[in-house]
């Protein structure tokens, strides 16, 4: 007589076990993780309550004006900003992304069979990024005046 047959248990049930087994182990991995998440939820909850009860609340009218930079609110709130300043942030956000792109090229350039491939890749890449650049060069976006 079997084990299975001995504990009266069918061999479908036996054979069952492993992978309840497996699975269990499986999901109490993502418990642990389930876990943190709620005692991380829960610590923030609690330290924004205790903020919340513990600050003094005396609202007066020089606290609810605006307030930016040490300087006190004079007339309008619009400004006039230049454009040239957001186009030089965007064409840093443009080489930042491909300096992003460069170092997992490098590692995949150094692998047998994919140089010429990346390479090909790479510039056709930065072929973009310079007639975009050129492009920036010609309509004058580039001199700072």
């Amino acid at each position: 007589m079997s084990r299975a047959e001995s504990e009266g248990r069918t061999l479908r049930e036996t054979l069952r076990e492993p992978t309840a087994v497996v699975a269990a182990g499986y999901f109490e991995s993502y418990s642990v993780v389930g876990l943190l998440a709620v005692v991380g939820v829960l610590f923030v909850a609690v330290a924004f309550g205790a903020g919340r009860l513990l600050r003094p609340v005396v609202p007066t009218p020089e606290k609810l004006l605006t307030y930016e930079c040490g300087v006190d609110p004079v007339g309008e709130g619009w400004a006039h900003t230049q454009v040239r300043y957001y186009v030089y942030a965007f064409l840093y956000v443009i080489f930042a992304v491909d300096s992003i792109f460069l170092f997992p090229w490098a590692t995949v350039f150094a692998r047998p069979g994919y140089g010429a491939t990346t390479l090909v890749e790479m510039f056709i890449f930065l072929g973009f990024l310079a007639v975009g650049l050129l492009y920036a060069y010609k309509k004058g976006v580039l001199a700072w005046t």
